[in-house]
C-alpha cells in the first residue's frame, strides 16, 4: 500500500475535517428521520420547497434533505450511504470536484446532492461518458427521486427534439457530455423559441470528470452543414502520396507534424502540373496534399480509426471507444476516406462549434467526480475554477501495486506477459490487462490463443457488450483484455455476485490487473489499477514497459535507456527499479504538460470566438424571446447613414458619392431630397437622411401592417445573422489554420488571431446590418 493511499494532502485533511462537521448533523438527524412513514417522508420535499420559498438557503437545508436521501436510498434500494459518500456528496453539491476510489459507490453519492440542488427547480444535470451509463444510472436512481416527487429525464441520441424537450423539463436529467453540447448549439440555430429543447444552464454534475473536461477538451464540438464539392482533388492528392518517398517529407511524431521536404514540393509541382504549390492561388491543391500527407503517414487504422461498413469511425485514443458522429475537421476525414478506399463524403462547413470548456463555464454550478484528479488540479483551477477535494476511502486499500517490470524490446515484453497471465491463471485467480489500442489487444489476443488461453476482448469494436464482458472480469480463472475503455463506470465485483466464489477470489489475492503498457497520462494508468482492490479487496497491479512503447520512446528513451545501460541486461530479462519508475513518471509528466499546453491553445482560440458568440446568441434569444426590435433596427439604419457621412461628407463634400450609396445600399430611388445642403453641417445631414429614412419605413409600415412588418424583421434578421455567423465560423477555422504561418514572423498567434477575429467580428457586424436593412427597405 503507497504511503500516498494513507496520507491525504493536508489542505483536504482540513477540508475533510469540516465536512465532518456537517456530517454529524446528518447522522445527528438519522433516528428522527426513520421513524417518518412513506408518506412523511414523501412531505419533507414539499417542506423544504416551502423552506426555501420563505428565503432559507440550500445550505440551511442540506443536514436534513441529506439525511431524508439517505433514509428513502435505504428503503427503496437496500443501500445506506456510509459518511464518506455523504461527504463526496456535499463537496458535489458546494461545486467541487470529489475524488473518489473507483468501487466507493460514486453513483450513490450523487443522489443527495441532486435531489437537493433539483428542489429549486431550475433542473439538475447529470453528465456522464456514454449513453449506456446515461441510462443505467437514470433507471438506477429513478425510483428515489420519484419517491421524493421529482421528474427524471434521460437524453440519448437519436431522439427526436420534442421527445428531448420533455426530458430537459424534469427536475433531474441524465445524458452525455456531446448530447448537452450538441443541444446547445442546436438551440442557437432555431428560428422559434418553441423549437428549443433546453431550459437555463443551472447545475451540472459530471461523472468521469476527467475523462469529459479534460482528455475530451482537444476536440471541440462542432455542428457541420454540406461543404463544397470537390472529391477528385482528395483522389488525386491521394495518388500523388502514395508514390512518395522517405526522402519527400519530414515528420516529428512527437508532435504529430509533417511537411513536404523541398525534393516532395517539387514532385508535387510536377504532379499537378504547376510552377508553384505554395503560391495563393494553388492554396486548395496545397490543403489537399497535406492532409492526405497526414492521412498516410500520421494517421493509423486501428489507433486512431476504425473502418466499419465502408465507413471511417474515430476512435478516442483516451478512452478507446468510438466516437459517434464526430468526424476529423479540415479535410482529413475525407483524405483518410481516399486512403481507405471508401466512399468520399463531402467537406463538411462548420456551421457552429463550441469547445467543452466553454460550454461547461455556462453552467451556475459544476461540480464532478471521478477516481483520479488530484494530478490535473491546476488544470481544473485554471480552466474552470474548481478544485479536487479527496476523499478519504470507506475501507483500507490494500491492494499491492507492484514496480513496473521493464524490458528492452516489445517482443520480450509480450513474451513476459503472456507467461505471467499463464501462471496466474493457473492458481484460477482472474485477470484483467489492459491495452491502449484496438491494434494492441488483438495482438495479444493472437498471442493467447496460440498458448490456448480462455479470455475474452473488450474494445472499441464490441461497444455493446461491454458491461457484460465486465461484469464478468472478477469470476474465477477469467481473462479479460481491454482497452482503457473498460475503465470506466462499470464496477468488477469479484465473483460476479457469487458469495461463496468471491471469498475463493480473496484467499487467491483478489483481482490481478496487467498494464501492458504505461499511458500518456498518469491518471489513465491510476484508473487501471482501480480496477482492483475496491472497498477493501485484496487485489495486484503490474505494469509490463518495453523501451519501444511509444510513451517511452517519444518521451523517455534516452534517461530509461541510460539506466539500463548501467543495469547491463540482457534483451529478455525484466527489470524492476526506482529509478527506472520515476524516469517513467517523468516522461508522462512531459507528456500531460505537453497535452495541457494543447488544451489552453485550443481554449485560447475559442475564447476569441466565444466572446463573438455570445454576442450573436444573445441577438438571436432577443429576437426568440419576442423583444420589439424595430429599435435595433432604426439604430442600424442611423449606423448605415453616419458611416456613409464619414466616408464621403466629413473630409470632401462629395454629395453625388453619399446618394448613391444610401440608394445603392437601401433607400429607395429619388427619395433623399434635402435643400440647401451647402448650408448644412454634415450633422445635420446626417439626421435629415435619417428622418426622410424614417418615412419611407412609416409608409412601408402602413402598406403590410405593423404586426406583419415586426414579424418581417425578426424573420429577416434571423436570416441575415445565421447566413453571416456561419461563413464567419468557417472564415474564423481557416484563419487559425492559416495564423500559425505568422508565428515564423516572430509574431504571437493567439494576439493575431484575436485581432485578426476582431476585424472580421467587425466586418460581419456591418454585413449583418446593411443586408438585413436592404431587405427591409424593399418594396416589391
Amino acid at each position: 500500500m503507497s504511503v500516498l493511499d494513507v496520507i491525504l494532502d493536508k489542505t483536504d485533511e482540513l477540508e475533510i475535517k469540516k465536512l465532518n462537521n456537517i456530517v454529524d448533523k446528518i447522522d445527528a438527524l438519522e433516528d428522527k428521520i426513520q421513524i417518518l412513514d412513506d408518506e412523511a417522508l414523501k412531505n419533507m420535499t414539499n417542506v423544504f420547497k416551502d423552506k426555501l420559498s420563505k428565503g432559507e438557503t440550500l445550505d440551511d437545508i442540506l443536514p436534513e434533505a441529506f439525511a431524508v436521501v439517505r433514509e428513502v436510498s435505504k428503503r427503496i434500494l437496500g443501500m445506506r450511504q456510509y459518511r464518506v459518500q455523504l461527504i463526496g456528496g456535499i463537496v458535489l453539491h458546494q461545486g467541487k470536484i470529489a475524488e473518489m476510489r473507483t468501487g466507493e459507490g460514486k453513483t450513490l453519492v450523487g443522489v443527495a446532492p441532486v435531489y437537493l440542488n433539483a428542489l429549486t427547480g431550475k433542473g439538475v444535470h447529470v453528465i456522464t461518458v456514454n449513453d449506456y451509463l446515461a441510462q443505467r444510472d437514470k433507471e438506477l436512481m429513478q425510483p428515489v427521486y420519484e419517491f421524493l416527487g421529482l421528474t427524471v429525464g434521460v437524453i440519448i441520441n437519436g431522439q427526436q427534439p420534442v421527445e428531448r424537450k420533455l426530458q430537459y423539463q424534469c427536475d433531474i436529467t441524465y445524458g452525455t457530455n456531446n448530447e448537452y453540447g450538441f443541444d446547445y448549439l442546436r438551440d442557437n440555430m432555431v428560428t422559434q423559441k418553441s423549437e428549443k429543447v433546453q431550459r437555463e444552464l443551472n447545475f451540472a454534475i459530471v461523472d468521469e470528470v476527467d475523462s469529459i473536461l479534460i482528455d475530451e477538451a482537444r476536440t471541440p464540438l462542432i455542428i457541420a452543414g454540406g461543404g463544397d464539392e470537390g472529391t477528385k482533388l482528395y483522389e488525386l492528392a491521394n495518388a500523388f502520396i502514395k508514390n512518395i518517398r522517405d526522402e519527400d517529407f519530414e515528420m516529428d511524431r512527437k508532435d504529430k507534424t509533417i511537411a513536404l521536404t523541398a525534393s516532395g514540393l517539387s514532385k508535387a509541382e510536377k504532379f499537378f502540373g504547376i510552377e508553384n504549390i505554395t503560391h495563393i492561388d494553388n492554396i486548395e491543391i496545397f490543403h489537399h496534399v497535406n492532409q492526405s500527407l497526414r492521412a498516410h503517414k500520421l494517421m493509423n487504422i486501428d489507433v486512431e480509426y476504425v473502418v466499419r461498413d465502408n465507413e471511417i469511425l474515430i476512435v478516442d485514443e483516451f478512452t478507446g471507444r468510438i466516437m459517434d458522429g464526430r468526424r476529423f475537421t479540415d479535410g482529413l476525414h475525407q483524405a483518410i476516406e481516399a486512403k481507405e478506399g471508401v466512399k468520399i463524403n463531402d467537406e463538411s462547413k462548420t456551421m457552429a462549434t463550441v469547445t467543452f470548456q466553454n460550454f461547461f463555464r455556462l453552467y451556475s454550478k459544476l461540480s464532478g467526480m471521478t477516481g483520479t484528479a488530484k494530478t490535473e488540479e491546476s488544470e481544473f483551477e485554471a480552466t474552470y475554477k474548481i478544485n479536487v477535494v479527496q476523499i478519504p476511502t470507506n475501507k483500507p486499500v490494500i491492494r499491492a501495486d507492484l514496480h513496473d517490470k521493464v524490458f528492452k524490446t516489445e517482443r520480450a515484453k509480450y513474451n513476459a506477459v503472456v507467461e505471467e497471465i499463464i501462471r496466474i491463471n493457473k492458481t484460477k485467480q482472474p485477470v484483467l490487462v489492459g491495452t491502449v489500442s484496438i491494434e494492441k489487444s488483438e495482438k495479444l489476443s493472437k498471442l493467447l490463443k496460440k498458448k490456448g488461453v480462455k479470455h475474452e476482448v473488450l474494445n472499441a469494436k464490441q461497444h455493446d457488450k461491454e458491461a457484460e464482458i465486465i461484469s464478468k472480469a472478477g469470476k474465477l480463472g477469467s481473462v479479460t483484455i481491454a482497452t482503457n475503455m473498460a475503465g470506466r463506470g462499470t464496477d468488477i465485483s469479484l465473483g460476479a455476485g457469487d458469495k461463496e466464489e468471491e471469498e475463493k477470489v480473496k484467499e487467491l489475492g483478489g483481482l490481478y490487473v496487467i498494464g501492458t503498457e504505461r499511458h500518456e497520462t498518469r491518471r489513465i494508468d491510476n484508473q487501471l489499477r482501480g480496477r482492483s482492490g475496491r472497498q477493501g479487496d485484496p487485489g495486484t497491479s503490474r505494469f509490463f514497459v518495453s523501451l519501444e512503447d511509444e510513451v517511452i520512446k517519444l518521451y523517455g528513451g534516452k534517461s530509461i535507456e541510460k539506466i539500463l545501460k548501467r543495469m547491463n541486461a540482457n534483451e529478455d530479462d525484466a527489470l524492476e527499479s526506482k529509478a527506472l519508475n520515476r524516469a517513467i513518471e517523468r516522461a508522462q509528466k512531459g507528456i500531460e504538460g505537453k497535452n495541457f499546453e494543447q488544451r489552453k491553445n485550443v481554449l485560447k482560440y475559442d475564447d476569441t470566438i466565444n466572446e463573438q458568440r455570445k454576442v450573436i446568441y444573445d441577438e438571436r434569444n432577443k429576437v426568440l424571446d419576442g423583444s420589439d426590435i424595430e429599435e435595433e433596427i432604426q439604430k442600424m439604419v442611423m449606423d448605415i447613414i453616419t458611416e456613409a457621412a464619414e466616408k464621403y461628407l466629413k473630409k470632401f463634400r462629395d454629395y453625388h458619392g453619399y446618394f448613391k450609396y444610401l440608394y445603392n445600399t437601401f433607400m429607395p430611388a429619388d427619395t433623399l431630397l434635402i435643400p440647401d445642403l451647402d448650408k448644412k453641417n454634415v450633422e445635420e445631414i446626417v439626421n435629415q437622411t435619417y428622418q426622410i429614412s424614417k418615412r419611407v419605413y412609416d409608409l412601408k409600415k402602413m402598406m403590410i401592417g405593423i404586426e406583419e412588418l415586426a414579424q418581417l424583421e425578426k424573420r429577416v434578421l434571423l436570416q441575415v445573422v445565421d447566413t453571416y455567423w456561419v461563413d464567419h465560423i468557417d472564415a474564423m477555422d481557416q484563419l487559425r489554420q492559416y495564423i500559425g504561418l505568422k508565428s515564423y514572423a516572430q509574431k504571437d498567434p493567439f494576439k493575431e488571431y484575436a485581432i485578426e477575429g476582431y476585424e472580421m467580428f467587425e466586418a460581419l457586424n456591418r454585413n449583418i446590418r446593411i443586408t438585413t436593412v436592404q431587405y427591409l427597405y424593399k418594396f416589391n
